[in-house]
């Protein structure tokens, strides 16, 4: 592969300071001080961990949506599949406890449901996109309305609730932790870590970048374009199933409102943390602070009490728009 096939990768890197690349972090340690100046009880340990738990669900996504993203492509049916997945997962785990009683073992067949759903459905999305020659946008938001009409469906219109035996036995792995760090915090970690040495590190992650930046070039430089895209797809199902394996012990249920605007919270986190929307370029550890930000924003606005948490999602959808300004404007520049 030449360098010229790949312009985004090849680029030098400027020698002057790089507001793109250090912003996101310059925007979180801003975020800290403001909310270390609002409410003392911010640093606290308990607030903080709380933070980190909750930005797990939609890190964790983020992180799969930053390897779409970069190929040019995007994921809107993220939310919708986090709460069809929590509502299969529960349907099957109840059905087990009756046959192989409360336990471990029910828990992990819950989970291979939850992975083998995460990755046929990211399959699915993919085939459409690259064989069907339909675009992400429009097959990501017909999947998106399936998902979401398919739990409705399996709760009949409420709320699908798991076994209490099995909410005891599953409670461990969202409030257990280790080190006093909560289980969903390392596991965002882990997911991020190897997120970013696959993108980072490996051909496939090049090959992303490249396909985002010119699909047409990278196909004269010999790269299965298909197929990158489609395992960029099944990548983002299998986080959206691990985020799922994590938040279904935290309440123990699922219905149609499960994963509401997630899809906005994890497109806000890989925008404002330096990724491409139009593709191209893409960046692990920023969308990381991305997601962080999300969540101390919402944290934040709670302890003020100075807007309602009704417009968060308002808020979100700003940022969304400013970050795209601001990397149009960017890019003019260049």
């Amino acid at each position: 592969m030449t360098q010229s096939s790949m312009p985004e990768l090849a680029r030098k890197p400027s020698a002057g300071f790089d507001l793109k690349l250090w912003g996101p972090f310059l925007a979180l340690a801003g975020l800290i001080v403001l909310g270390t100046l609002v409410n003392p009880v911010f640093l606290s340990p308990a607030n903080l961990a709380n933070v980190l738990t909750r930005t797990a669900f939609t890190g964790i996504i983020a992180v799969g949506a930053t390897f779409v993203i970069t190929t040019g492509g995007i994921d809107l049916s993220v939310g919708s599949l986090a709460a069809f997945t929590a509502g299969v997962m529960i349907v099957v785990m109840n059905a087990l406890v009756g046959p192989m009683g409360a336990g471990w073992p029910v828990v992990l067949v819950g989970m291979l449901v939850a992975v083998g759903l995460g990755l046929v459905a990211g399959l699915v999305n993919g085939l459409l996109v690259t064989k069907g020659r339909i675009e992400a946008f429009i097959v990501t938001l017909g999947t998106m309305g399936i998902f979401r009409s398919l739990v409705t469906y399996l709760a009949d219109g409420g709320t699908l609730s798991l076994n209490s035996g099995m909410r005891a036995v599953y409670r461990p792995v969202y409030y257990g932790g280790l080190f006093g760090i909560p289980t969903p915090v390392w596991v965002f970690a882990a997911v991020a870590l190897i997120g970013a040495v696959i993108l980072y590190r490996t051909r496939f992650g090049r090959y992303c970048a490249a396909i985002g930046s010119n699909d047409e070039v990278a196909r004269y430089s010999a790269i299965d374009v298909d197929r990158v895209r489609l395992l960029a797809f099944v990548l983002q199902g299998l986080c959206v199933a691990i985020a799922v394996v994590l938040y279904v012990p935290r309440l123990g249920s699922a219905s149609a409102t499960t994963g509401v605007l997630w899809e906005l919270e994890a497109i806000a986190a890989v925008i404002i943390g330096g990724t491409m929307l139009k593709g191209g370029h893409g960046r692990i550890w920023g969308t990381v602070v991305g997601a962080v930000m999300l969540t101390l924003i919402d944290n934040i606005l709670n302890l003020t009490g100075a807007i309602s948490v009704y417009l968060n999602g308002a808020i979100q959808g700003a940022i969304i728009i400013v970050a795209v300004l601001l990397q149009r404007g960017t890019a003019s520049k260049r």
